[in-house]
C-alpha cells in the first residue's frame, strides 16, 4: 500500500525526484543565416520579419522587387537583418545556388489556380509544381552541405491543410502540397543524424493575397458572393470561423528554429482551426 500523501517516506525508500523546470524558449537566433522564399508578402514577409526580430540575417527571396524593397525598410532598427534576393524560382540552379550557406531555410513561396482538372492549364500545372515542389528540392540540396558541415540546420517548410486533405478544383496546388510534406520526412529522416530538422507548417486559410485571389476564383467558379466562399466554402470544415494571421503562422516557423525544438523533426505542425479534427 502507498504512503499516504504528506508522510514521510520510510526507511530504504527514496524521494521523488524534482519536477523538471520548464525552459523558456530561446528565441534568440543572432548569428544565423535564414533564407526566406516568397517574402516580399503574406508568410514569407511574416516569417522573414520574425526571424530578423530574433536576431538572424535573413536572405528575402521573391520576384517581386517593390515588395522586397519595402520589408527591407519595415524591417530596419530589428535585432537582425533583411537583405533583398530578387530571384524567380523557375531558375532552379540559381535557387540552389542561392541557398548556399543557409543555416535555416523557409520554404515558402507559393500560386494558386483554381480550375476543374479538365480546364486546368498544363503550363500552370507545370509552373505550380516547380516552384512549390522542385524550387525546394533544390533550396534544399544546396543548404544541407553547410548544415550538414556545422552539424545544425533548420528546414521549415510551408506546407498548407491541403498538404494533408484535398480539394476540389486545386489539382496543382494539392499535388504539390502533398509532395512537399513527403520531400520534408525524407529530408528529416536523412539529416537526423547531421543535426539538422525538417518539418512543415501547415495551416488552414490565411490572411493573405494568395487567399483573397482564391476567394476571387472560387466566387467565379461556385457563382457564389465572396462573403459566402469565406463562410460556406473556405471555412466550412475549420471549428474556428476565420483566417488565421500571417504573424500566427511566423510564429509557428520560429518555434521550430529554436534549440527546444530539436526533437520535434519529420512531421507537420497543423495551424487549422480544427479543420483535420473530422
Amino acid at each position: 500500500m502507498s504512503a499516504p500523501i504528506g508522510t514521510t517516506p520510510g526507511p530504504g525508500s527514496h524521494p521523488a525526484p524534482p519536477a523538471p523546470q520548464p525552459a523558456v524558449v530561446a528565441l534568440d537566433l543572432t548569428g544565423r543565416t535564414a533564407l526566406v522564399t516568397g517574402a516580399a508578402s503574406g508568410i514569407g514577409r511574416a516569417c522573414a520579419l520574425r526571424l530578423a526580430a530574433a536576431g538572424a540575417r535573413v536572405r528575402a527571396v521573391d520576384r517581386a522587387a517593390e515588395g522586397l524593397e519595402s520589408l527591407v525598410g519595415e524591417a530596419a532598427g530589428l535585432a537582425g537583418s533583411v537583405e533583398a534576393r530578387h530571384l524567380d524560382l523557375t531558375d532552379l540552379d540559381e535557387a540552389e545556388r542561392a541557398a548556399a550557406g543557409a543555416d535555416i531555410l523557409v520554404n515558402n513561396a507559393g500560386l494558386q489556380l483554381v480550375r476543374p482538372l479538365q480546364d486546368f492549364p498544363p503550363d500552370v500545372f507545370h509552373t505550380v509544381l516547380t516552384v512549390m515542389l522542385e524550387a525546394p528540392f533544390r533550396l534544399i540540396r544546396g543548404a544541407l552541405p553547410h548544415m550538414y558541415a556545422q552539424g545544425w540546420g533548420r528546414i521549415v517548410n510551408l506546407s498548407s491543410v491541403h498538404g494533408l486533405r484535398a480539394s476540389a478544383f486545386k489539382s496543382a496546388y494539392v499535388a504539390a502540397k502533398h509532395g512537399l510534406e513527403g520531400l520534408s520526412k525524407t529530408a528529416a529522416l536523412e539529416g537526423a543524424p547531421h543535426g539538422v530538422t525538417s518539418n512543415c507548417v501547415s495551416p488552414g486559410y490565411v490572411r493573405t493575397p494568395l487567399v483573397e485571389r482564391q476567394i476571387a476564383d472560387q466566387a467565379a467558379a461556385h457563382g457564389i458572393p465572396r462573403e459566402r466562399v469565406l463562410s460556406e466554402v473556405l471555412l466550412q470544415d475549420s471549428a474556428l470561423k476565420r483566417l488565421i494571421e500571417p504573424e500566427e503562422v511566423a510564429e509557428a516557423v520560429l518555434y521550430l528554429c529554436t534549440p527546444q525544438a530539436s526533437f520535434v523533426t519529420g512531421t507537420s505542425l497543423t495551424l487549422d482551426g480544427g479543420w483535420t479534427a473530422h
